[in-house]
């Protein structure tokens, strides 16, 4: 009788150490999409691009200048219910929108796997000093209509250089 309370307690034990060591592994695709985001936020910016599209004379000059992607004027997926409590296949046209200059196509960010968040890219202003971005993830593990949000942020200092926040800000993590 003593060895099967025993055997009770560790598999009440194991049970939830296996929970959560899954929800940890769902919740580190976030971590991880959103570093390679703000990664390739940071890459964007150095592109050198010119300020102007006017054809120059010879040794004439034209100033380079450095901007973040605008904002990505969609998430991915498109809808919440399209991740609660379950995975979304993205295809290659849902961060294919933008241009050169807008969204998941400036930064070349893509996911080719199936995903268990929605991400979405905010730069409200993308030159000078005041430049600066938000990457957000926001997921439903369970499924219970709560919304676990992980975003980071970055800004441009007044040097021209990018800072990134050094942590990944997460509010109800385990949703």
């Amino acid at each position: 009788m003593i060895v099967v309370a025993i055997v009770g307690v560790l598999a009440v034990i194991a049970v939830f150490s296996i929970r959560k060591y899954m929800e940890n592994a769902k919740t580190a695709e976030a971590r991880d999409k959103l570093g390679q985001i703000a990664k390739d936020s940071g890459v964007a910016y150095d592109r050198t691009t010119l300020a102007s599209s006017t054809v120059y004379a010879v040794g004439q000059k034209s100033n380079l200048q450095h901007a973040l992607c605008k904002s990505a004027t969609a998430t991915v997926p498109s809808a919440q219910t399209s991740i609660q409590g379950r995975k979304y296949q993205s295809s290659s046209a849902d961060w294919y929108a933008g241009d050169g200059l807008t969204g998941w196509r400036c930064l070349k960010f893509s996911m080719s796997d199936p995903q268990y968040y929605m991400y979405s890219y905010s730069a409200p202003t993308v030159t000078g000093t005041s430049a600066a971005f938000t990457a957000t993830a926001n997921g439903d593990l369970n499924g219970n209509g709560l919304m676990s949000t992980f975003s980071i942020a970055g800004s441009v200092t007044t040097t021209g250089a990018i800072n990134v926040a050094p942590t990944i800000s997460e509010t109800l993590s385990d949703e």
